[in-house]
């Protein structure tokens, strides 16, 4: 979605006109007030030079005639006046307040479109698209969408001014008329010129945004690697040199305005000023009447202004239609997963296969050519109900991805996921995660307390709360903080260590009594005596649970009543711990190389022990 390009101006200009037509569609009845009130705004502009003329005939012409003013003169100019500007107020206030409501609604329906969008769609598709540029795509796209509607009710509504002064101008002289609507064409022109130099350059500021998010957020999410590393002054220079681009972009927006500007304001003054020299010479010869001069130079220089307004809108169209190619590259995106109408069956732990499942990750090279990884290989694999299943391999051997894949995050390339006999393809939207629950290797907190983390707005009483937390193994530590269950535990749980923040992830899971339960390596960051006895209460606790866990510790696959190993995404081999050891080698090596990583480990806290 960076480097999207606007076709042709003509192409620019429809796409653009479509974009106003489904905003309008959107929001009818607060557009229609934004219209209303700008035609009232421009009729009564219009009428306020017919007022003008009309003062100066009836009232100024006979003061000046008669040398002096008098009251109900001056009260005559003063009413008539005030009457055309407080109508005129209230439709600029209708044009303003009812055309912002609109702006604000469409910005807030497309965001939360966005984001619905953005859960619907499956990780994989996630995998492809970087987390900066999806938060461009919900905020300064949608935005740069639907900004358009800032301007455009008023550049409607003084159509109608334009309309309205053009034909009074030609009733009081059409000749006196056609000097200054001469002038128009060059407007036109300047215009014209205008959208063609702004189209390419507001299309890049509007991609560059998008850049300096993405570049922004992964710092910001890398910032413990960056820390750790000492490369704060590498980032700082990544980021500047994104910003100093935008920065250059938008000057270069500024000094284009900047350019035509000028000669845009001063084409009606021209025009202004062949039409009081013109009327002047009428007026003279007896054509005219002063006021009649008077009436057609406001008029003329009221309808230049439709022109600069009209000028506006079209100089919003080009980011409206970058911005909104983006939002619609999100809302039409393929890979939503299918849902069915299947229920799954509730009460019982659940039985979990996988038939000749295969998948393969998306990623482009440098060339920006689309290649695969694969990280399942036609696995075969049945676990039964309640049992107790240990996914065990090498690093990068396809284990989080068959874990994603029991849960239905992603859909295999071919072969079937069944829960309970069930294809997950069939069964409807949310139904797996009503059965299952997952705790991913990456612990995510949320900025809430330590009970909303855990219930995630699940209606569960304290007490309920306190006995998943009790088999987490994170009672003790939790009452200990400041504020208990109340304690707000920061951006990602930053206020508690990443052992805590893993055993409030397991509480989360066990509170809503899954009957297949995922743990993706979740005690990684405990004590093994810990993650023991983390092991041994969820064991007795999920009697009714089905448990498969990637396990990286002998603690773990100890537990298990069976043993899965895997290598390069292939089920190489399944059964007991005991029956692996004697017929796996690949297996064996790895238990191996666990139990002299536990031995060295444990040498090292008995010296650490003798020397304290």
């Amino acid at each position: 979605m960076t480097g999207v390009q606007p076709p042709p101006g003509g192409s620019t200009l429809r796409e653009g006109l479509a974009v106003v037509r489904r905003g309008i569609a959107g929001q009818r009845g607060w557009f229609s007030v934004a219209v209303l009130g700008a035609t009232v705004y421009g009729v009564m502009t219009g009428l306020t030079a017919w007022a003008i003329g009309w003062t100066v005939q009836e009232a100024v012409a006979p003061a000046i005639a008669a040398g002096r003013a008098t009251g109900a003169q001056l009260w005559f100019v003063g009413g008539v006046l005030s009457a055309v500007v407080v109508v005129n107020v209230v439709g600029v206030i209708g044009r303003r307040l009812a055309g912002g409501i609109a702006m604000y609604n469409l910005g807030a329906q497309y965001r939360r479109d966005v984001t619905r969008q953005y859960l619907r769609l499956p990780l994989s598709w996630h995998h492809r698209h970087p987390s900066g540029q999806l938060l461009s795509n919900a905020n300064a796209d949608v935005e740069a969408t639907w900004n358009i509607f800032a301007p455009l009710p008023m550049a409607i509504g003084v159509v109608v001014m334009l309309a309205f002064g053009i034909v009074q101008m030609l009733v009081v002289d059409p000749f006196l008329a056609l000097v200054g609507l001469t002038v128009f064409p060059m407007l036109f022109a300047a215009n014209v010129a205008f959208q063609r130099a702004m189209s390419p350059r507001m299309t890049r500021a509007q991609q560059l945004r998008a850049d300096v998010s993405e570049v922004a957020h992964e710092s910001f999410e890398a910032a413990l690697v960056v820390k750790s590393l000492g490369r704060e002054d590498h980032e700082t220079e990544r980021f500047r040199a994104v910003a100093d681009e935008l920065r250059d972009a938008n000057i270069e927006v500024g000094r284009t305005r900047g350019r035509f500007d000028p000669a845009i304001e001063s084409i009606p003054t021209l025009g202004t000023l062949a039409v009081l020299l013109v009327g002047t010479h009428r007026v003279r010869s007896g054509g005219l009447t002063a006021a009649e001069v008077v009436q057609v130079a406001y008029l003329f220089s009221i309808t230049a202004f439709p022109v600069r307004a009209l000028g506006w809108v079209l100089g919003e169209l080009p980011r409206s239609v970058v911005g909104w190619r983006r939002v619609s590259a999100v809302l039409d995106a393929t890979g939503a997963m299918a849902h069915g109408d299947r229920h799954l069956p509730r009460g019982r732990a659940s039985a979990v296969a996988a038939e000749s499942v295969s998948y393969a990750y998306e990623i482009e090279t440098e060339e920006g050519q689309p290649t695969v990884n694969p990280a399942v290989v036609d696995v075969t694999l049945a676990i039964p109900a309640g049992a107790t299943v240990a996914l065990v391999g090498p690093t990068g051997s396809g284990k989080s991805t068959l874990a994603n894949l029991l849960m239905r995050l992603v859909d295999p390339d071919s072969g079937v996921v069944l829960i309970d006999e069930v294809d997950l393809r069939e069964v409807r939207r949310g139904g797996v995660s009503e059965v299952a629950a997952l705790v991913p290797q990456q612990t995510f907190l949320f900025d809430d307390t330590v009970r909303g983390n855990v219930t995630l707005g699940s209606p569960h009483d304290d007490a309920t709360v306190w006995r998943a937390l009790e088999v987490a193994h994170a009672a003790a530590f939790v009452r200990r903080l400041a504020d208990g269950l109340d304690t707000r535990v920061g951006e990602r749980g930053a206020s508690l260590s990443g052992g805590q923040r893993q055993r409030v992830a397991l509480a989360r899971a066990v509170i809503r009594d899954p009957q297949l339960l995922i743990l993706d390596d979740a005690t990684s960051a405990v004590d093994p005596s810990v993650e023991q006895a983390i092991l041994s209460r969820l064991r007795a606790a999920s009697s009714g649970t089905t448990v498969v866990v990637v396990a990286y510790r002998m603690a773990t696959v100890l537990l298990a009543d069976e043993v899965v190993y895997v290598e390069e995404g292939h089920v190489v081999d399944h059964g007991t711990h005991a029956e692996l050891l004697g017929r796996c080698a690949g297996y064996e090596g790895l238990v191996t190389a666990y139990a002299r990583e536990a031995a060295e480990r444990a040498a090292i806290t008995s010296a650490e022990e003798v020397s304290r």
